[in-house]
């Protein structure tokens, strides 16, 4: 028999947070809550700040959607500057990356499909410690 996944509600200001030193993730759904389906996550960007570092993921696709201020983001080998309410959909394989180049604060909205990459959130915390 199938397990049924039950909904999922986050409140403002709920979710597990990962804090690094010029970014913060929010994963509001993921893992065990959605059989590793999909991760929702919100990125936040401090003025001025890198995000990740240019990368790629051989088996996930990703959809962006800016919902705060304007985020540099690259897809393949360009940059775009996507003011809020833009979306970006980055498939398996492709090179991508963001940035919040402006003087105010960006947020982009994240699902990770299929799910799990939460799983690296530690690992990434600690890097940022240690090399940001």
């Amino acid at each position: 028999m199938e397990k049924r996944r039950r909904p999922i509600v986050r409140l403002p200001g709920e979710g597990r947070e990962y804090r690094m030193p010029t970014m913060r993730a929010v994963f509001h759904a993921d893992g065990e809550e959605t059989d590793d389906a999909y991760s929702v996550s919100e990125w936040r960007l401090e003025p001025g700040s890198d995000g990740p570092g240019a990368h790629s993921h051989e088996a996930n696709d990703e959809i962006f959607r800016i919902v705060e201020g304007t985020t540099s983001v690259l897809v393949g080998e360009e940059w775009i500057d996507a003011p809020a309410g833009s979306v970006i959909v980055v498939p398996a394989g492709v090179t991508h990356d963001f940035a919040n180049r402006t003087d105010a604060p960006a947020a982009l909205f994240n699902v990770f499909i299929p799910g799990g990459f939460e799983k690296n959130m530690p690992e990434i915390v600690k890097w940022f410690e240690e090399n940001g």
